[in-house]
């Protein structure tokens, strides 16, 4: 089992803000840092000082640190055409002495993409299916020869395939609800499958799914990790709980329920055993206050040495 911060800085956050939270998850024993990839604020937030750009952070936060794996959950294949990111990533996970993970997704925020000029096709899977392909051509091509690729959406020729992460097989990361897409490019293209934001029966029937998507194409079920990313509200005492919801526009009792982690040390390792009952690898507990690092102490000190290995 492997347990990982994930964090929201569109909401509001600085560079030094995520600098904070992975020097002390790094500290404190957590095994990643993730950040999602966006570029607007949503809901009641201000967004203030603004945003910052995902892997400009994890290339700070890659010399910053030395122990903590660095990802986004996920990149949106709107963002950046597909050759630039493979440098981009590789060249963090050269900076990070491979310690980086890439979680690539569709996209699905069309008013940030208006808000920075940034195209949002209607249609963004074949995108997504494209992407993955080549960018794990660009990384597979022997060094010392080209990689040509020619698709719907994008064409490449004779690209020098340079640079190479520094991990043999840099992990992708694929997740999502979708029902057949989905499943079937995380067997054929992704190292780990995650799903958020979702009940725990949900949870078990989209684990399936990928399962048997990989046996479906004769990849060895066992060899793709299954996450599950949450939010997460944890604290000793009601008041305590009370006040980390109130700094978020929310309350204890809207947050309880089958999805998100809410409680104490007690409730929060009972949620996380479920869930490793589901078939969990990695669990992402999602903090949306990048202003209260004593939440990170407390899931670090209180909570991560009772959870399950």
């Amino acid at each position: 089992m492997e347990y990982c911060l994930f964090t929201e800085p569109q909401r509001g956050a600085t560079y030094d803000d995520q600098l904070a939270f992975a020097q002390t998850g790094e500290l404190l024993g957590f095994d990643g840092f993730f950040r999602s990839d966006h570029y607007l604020h949503m809901g009641g937030d201000d967004g203030l000082p603004g945003p910052t750009d995902a892997w400009t952070t994890l290339a700070g936060l890659a010399r910053e640190t030395s122990r903590i794996r660095l990802g986004t959950l996920v990149s949106s294949v709107t963002y950046r055409v597909p050759g630039l990111l493979a440098i981009q990533v590789a060249q963090v996970d050269a900076m990070s002495g491979g310690r980086v993970e890439l979680g690539l997704g569709t996209g699905w925020f069309e008013r940030e993409h208006q808000a920075y000029g940034i195209p949002f096709p209607a249609k963004r899977f074949d995108l997504l299916e494209e992407q993955l392909e080549l960018i794990a051509g660009l990384w597979s091509t022997p060094v010392g020869t080209t990689y040509s690729f020619t698709g719907e959406h994008y064409r490449l020729t004779d690209a020098p395939a340079l640079p190479k992460p520094v991990q043999s097989r840099l992990p992708v990361i694929v997740g999502g609800t979708g029902p057949k897409r989905t499943p079937e490019l995380a067997a054929r293209f992704a190292s780990e499958f995650n799903i958020g934001f979702q009940p725990e029966h949900v949870i078990a029937e989209k684990f399936a799914g990928v399962r048997a998507a990989c046996e479906r194409i004769g990849r060895d079920p066992e060899s793709i990790r299954l996450s599950v990313a949450l939010p997460t509200l944890a604290g000793a005492s009601a008041s305590e709980l009370d006040r980390r919801a109130a700094n978020i526009g929310r309350t204890v009792s809207e947050l309880r329920g089958d999805t998100n982690i809410v409680g104490d040390r007690d409730e929060v390792v009972a949620k996380v055993e479920r869930l490793v009952g589901l078939g969990a690898q990695r669990v992402y507990f999602q903090l949306m206050d990048l202003q209260d690092l004593t939440h990170v102490e407390y899931l670090g000190r209180e909570v991560l040495p009772h959870l399950p290995r």
